[in-house]
């Protein structure tokens, strides 16, 4: 048995500057540092559930591997467990979805493609699907059969047959050959395969730039270093699932959408991509059975809304709040009405991570003015 929690973790506290009134700071190489405010009763409650004693012998219950905490464009706080670190870039899962929503949201703005387009226009195999546009794929609408099944159900999954056997090679051509069963845009089936098809659709709209482009267009202008991101066999980004990089380079990414899309004195993202990030997929049906209220799918993030008589997923967190969420417990929350930016690694194995339970004691600790939950 192994232990990593107090002794092993590397917490950091930063001290070095009070957070000044109506400044706006970004962060060049290093993220400003400024004092966390935290009152020592929140900060040991939230260190209390996002840091228990951790078994990996037995990979049950809460397993943190790092949390970083950005307030008002300052870290305020950071922690690492296990073999985890600063510089570590952590497999991001499913979060790798937004961070390429911010990718397109730069090929967008340069005029390479708009929501109406077809997605055969800019993916050839989609030729079979002509009326499925590039707007469909983002709230992941596109009316294809898909089964987004992992540990519980692998033999029905289509995510596992991309991502690990007759998929694996181009997973943007498996997720065409798959066929329609309802109209484009009329209903969510949360889909890794269309992430990548949107993934090799910027491919095609690229061509040789593309190898380079999420660190032209996104990574260096935000200062990330430590981006790494896998690519199947034909070339294209594994835009679904594998992108690696630090928590802080990934709260990076959170600033720029707290900030509308803004970094420093340039609109990287246009307004109407993020209102597009932003607003609820309009034919979502919340599902009856969901014994934990599911966060509302937007544009490539998660939303924290209440929607046609279910409950926000966050109840302890302000309506505007939004994700990037991943496999095992992968995080990055947003909330711009508090200027706070969250990004949470995880090993979680089972469903003992409650991210409204982690928020609500995150805004007691570090959010001046909130009470406790």
């Amino acid at each position: 048995m192994s232990l990593h929690g107090g002794r092993s973790a590397l917490a950091v506290l930063a001290l070095v500057l009070p957070l000044a009134v109506g400044a706006e700071e970004w962060p060049d190489t290093e993220w400003p540092r400024s004092e966390a405010q935290a009152p020592a009763e929140a900060l040991r409650a939230f260190e209390a559930y996002t840091f228990p004693p951790r078994n990996d012998e037995k990979p049950t219950g809460v397993r943190t591997d790092a949390v970083v905490v950005i307030l008002d464009g300052h870290l305020v706080y950071e922690r690492y467990t296990g073999e985890n670190r600063v510089e570590t870039p952590h497999l991001t899962w499913s979060v790798s979805k937004s961070v390429m929503a911010a990718v397109l949201g730069v090929a967008f703005k340069e005029g390479r493609f708009q929501l109406d387009d077809t997605v055969a226009q800019h993916h050839p195999p989609f030729a079979a699907h002509p009326d499925i546009r590039m707007r469909h794929l983002l709230p992941w609408a596109s009316g294809l059969a898909w089964s987004e099944g992992y540990e519980a159900s692998p033999l029905k999954s289509s995510v596992i047959t991309m991502l690990y056997t007759r998929g694996r090679d181009d997973m943007a051509a498996y997720t065409a050959s798959l066929p329609a069963v309802a109209p484009p845009g009329t209903r969510h089936v949360y889909s890794s395969g269309e992430s990548n098809v949107l993934s090799a659709s910027l491919k095609s709209m690229l061509g040789d730039a593309y190898a380079d482009y999420p660190w032209k267009a996104l990574f260096e202008p935000l200062g990330i270093t430590s981006a790494v991101w896998e690519r199947d066999t034909s070339g294209t980004y594994v835009g679904s699932s594998y992108a690696y990089m630090t928590a802080r380079d990934l709260a990076r990414v959170g600033l720029l959408m707290q900030r509308g899309g803004r970094w420093k004195d340039e609109q990287l993202l246009p307004p109407e991509w993020v209102r597009m990030n932003l607003t609820p997929f309009e034919h979502y049906v919340p599902d009856p059975r969901a014994t934990v209220a599911e966060a509302i799918p937007g544009g490539h993030w998660w939303l924290n809304r209440a929607f046609k008589g279910a409950p926000r997923p966050w109840k302890d967190a302000p309506e505007d709040a939004f994700a990037a969420l991943g496999h095992w417990g992968q995080c990055l929350f947003v909330i711009p009405s508090e200027k706070l930016v969250i990004v949470r690694y995880g090993d979680d194995r089972d469903k003992s991570f409650r991210q409204n339970e982690f928020l609500a004691r995150a805004r007691a600790a570090f959010v001046a003015g909130k009470g406790a939950p």
